[in-house]
């Protein structure tokens, strides 16, 4: 499912490019985005239109609501697709500030996807939010929350977009809900990674490497653990915990040549940062997963380990420059750097 919603996300940003409102990610933080700070994540309605965000040429918006539309015509889509375009034009609908008929596209997301549709929803708005408009993706989330209350997806999603923000507060009250609601090992992993990552943010730094060891319960291949292994390598070290010596006894023993592993292998001292640089830039998974943006972060983790204060602040700078602000990355440098 995360491969046909990220392929929707991509028609989505061509539609928008076709229709001339492609917006550029915008890197440093929430300043820019000042409508979407103002979003307190209330019900949404047709009374919310004037928390619309960015503005947008309506004609070109409005193109692409009937590029949409057009696609959604076709008999053949099967629910999951149906329920991604329906996601991708709610959104455009709340940009608009036609929020009865983004709250339609919700609830008909529901009736063709009865099961699948709020992961759809977590999966497709934090995305989206990246290109300019965290408030129309707030609403779309709330929307959802109003069909399912305390669904441990929606919450997931909202979190996030409200970590782009930098409400990490907010951010993390939104999170303990969807643990509690979590049924499913999915949510409860998924849940617990976003919620490590807020902890991380607000200085909860034993919490922070206990959520991120909780994202890989039970999972046994080295593919399985090393993100939540890496993450909670990152937090033990700003508990001064030990954090190699746990890398160490977790993945140790495992091949680390295919990516992410060498950022696992310089962390254990066994790659100069130099090797791990160019890997990131010349292995072809790096490439495809912005692998310069994690080794400067995690370079930059190490020398916080050391007490490098001037070469952590180099890399972190780095890695805020090169992360876009929908990136976790991006969150955890910036929020460090504020530390040092």
């Amino acid at each position: 499912m995360q491969r046909e919603i990220r392929r929707s996300i991509a028609t989505f940003a061509a539609l928008l490019t076709v229709c001339g409102t492609a917006q550029a990610q915008l890197q440093g933080g929430a300043d820019w985005d000042s409508t979407s700070r103002q979003y307190r994540g209330g019900q949404g309605g047709a009374g919310s239109s004037g928390a619309a965000g960015p503005s947008v040429p309506s004609a070109a918006a409005n193109a692409t609501v009937e590029s949409l539309t057009k696609i959604l015509s076709a008999s053949q889509l099967s629910p999951i697709d149906r329920s991604l375009y329906l996601s991708l034009r709610a959104f455009v609908y709340s940009r608009l500030g036609r929020e009865i008929d983004s709250q339609k596209d919700v609830a008909e997301m529901a009736k063709v996807n009865p099961q699948g549709w709020p992961i759809v929803l977590s999966f497709v708005m934090p995305g989206l939010a990246g290109g300019g408009d965290r408030g129309a993706a707030l609403r779309a989330l709330s929307y959802g929350l109003q069909r399912k209350p305390n669904d441990a997806w929606l919450l997931i999603g909202q979190a996030q977009v409200q970590m782009q923000i930098a409400d990490f507060p907010r951010a993390l009250g939104t999170l303990d809900s969807a643990v509690a609601s979590a049924s499913t090992t999915g949510e409860r992993r998924n849940a617990s990674y976003f919620r490590g990552h807020a902890n991380l943010a607000t200085g909860n730094f034993p919490q922070a490497a206990e959520d991120f060891e909780a994202s890989i319960a039970g999972q046994t291949t080295l593919k399985g653990r090393i993100w939540g292994a890496l993450w909670r390598y990152a937090a033990q070290v700003r508990g001064r915990q030990d954090a190699r010596a746990v890398l160490a006894r977790d993945l140790g023993n495992e091949n680390l040549y295919e990516w992410p592993g060498p950022i696992a292998k310089f962390l254990l001292g066994r790659l100069p940062a130099g090797e791990l640089e160019v890997a990131a830039e010349s292995d072809d998974a790096a490439k495809k997963t912005n692998g310069k943006c994690m080794a400067a972060y995690f370079i930059g983790m190490d020398a916080v380990r050391r007490g490098d204060r001037q070469r952590a602040r180099e890399q972190l700078q780095l890695a805020q420059a090169r992360c876009p602000t929908v990136s976790e990355y991006n969150w955890a440098a910036s929020n460090e750097l504020k530390r040092l």
